[in-house]
């Protein structure tokens, strides 16, 4: 599939995700649009899925270990918050959250210069701790335990975002931009350096590939992910405290990335799919939901191990659109050695 081609689908998957919450019957489809709550589960798979493809930069492409997105989706949700107390426009908050998370994913990114795999994903572990101790104990600044609440939703060219709709289509907008920047960035020389990092890094290097350089750039890069996520999570809850950046949610954002296929573009919009919406429908089994959800995770990791776009990816389904570019520089590498 071309470049154009799957621009295609792509901005027909967008006009599709926009009409979901909307009411379609007076248009003579028989869909009654989404209620406020199933339009919140939405935008906060959307929001999640942002963070997930930043894991997905630094553990599929780049081929490095984190624990820590969830502590940087704190970070990004307590500075909107607090600023927002402040009057700073959203947009100024939300651009912060990404330049502080972007920063500081450079410094944490220095121990995998040195220290590699579970090693790394110590280090990434302790800082998770770490930032969730600071949300927890410095109430002054974090509220502790009672958070913080009544944050305000963002206000975009005179349009307060109150309804649930409104906000899920600026979410989507954002979204959509982020995932035009991610496909560049893998499909550009940085995302073949750091498919190059990811394969063999001594090999990397001997062909000339900064890997200092590019271990640093993916955790920044993957970290911002996560801080514009946090940016968005603090409006669309309207409340927060530390429980959500606790070390349980990075390790579930690193199986959203291996349930979803790691490596792939899409792994992690399929991997935040099963971790909030699928939850959410099986909610009618009442006691047995989770059972079930813990039984059908663990049926998915043993059945398709290179994940659910991994899976799609056998029956020879666009590697543009389902496998993103680590796919086509395997095939690339493949054809430069036959040939």
């Amino acid at each position: 599939m071309s470049t154009r081609a799957a621009l295609l689908v792509g901005l027909a998957l967008l006009a599709v995700l926009a009409l979901v919450p909307a009411d379609l019957t007076g248009l003579g489809v028989p869909w009654p649009g989404l209620k406020r709550y199933g339009t919140y589960i939405l935008t906060l798979w959307l929001v999640t899925a942002i963070a997930a493809m930043g894991v997905n930069l630094i553990v599929g492409y780049a081929g490095q270990e984190t624990l820590a997105q969830a502590a940087f989706v704190g970070i990004g949700a307590y500075l909107t918050a607090i600023a927002g107390k402040y009057g700073v426009p959203f947009g100024v908050s939300f651009a912060a959250s990404g330049l502080l998370t972007f920063v500081i994913g450079i410094v944490l990114g220095f121990p995998a210069l040195r220290v590699q795999k579970h090693y790394l994903a110590f280090v990434t572990l302790a800082f998770s701790v770490l930032c969730w101790l600071v949300f927890r104990n410095e109430t002054a600044l974090t509220g502790g335990v009672m958070g913080i609440r009544d944050i305000e939703r963002p206000v975009v060219f005179g349009l307060k975002l109150r309804r649930a709709v409104d906000f899920y289509w600026f979410v989507l907008a954002i979204t959509a931009a982020m995932t035009v920047v991610l496909w560049w960035i893998v499909r550009s020389p940085w995302g073949r350096a750091f498919a190059a990092l990811r394969e063999n890094p001594l090999r990397a290097e001997s062909l000339g590939v900064d890997v200092r350089l590019y271990t640093l750039l993916a955790f920044a890069l993957g970290s911002a992910y996560g801080g514009m996520a946090g940016s968005l999570y603090a409006p669309l809850v309207e409340f927060i405290d530390p429980s959500p950046f606790a070390l349980g949610p990075s390790l579930l954002f690193m199986l959203m990335v291996v349930i979803g296929g790691s490596g792939t573009f899409l792994g992690p919009f399929v991997g935040a799919g099963i971790a909030v919406l699928l939850p959410e429908w099986l909610r009618a089994w009442e006691t047995w939901y989770l059972l079930i959800y813990a039984v059908l995770v663990m049926v998915m990791m043993a059945v398709f191990p290179g994940g659910i776009v991994g899976l799609l990816s056998r029956f020879k389904l666009p590697s543009p659109v389902f496998g993103g570019g680590v796919g086509v520089l395997r095939r690339r590498r493949g054809h430069e050695q036959r040939d």
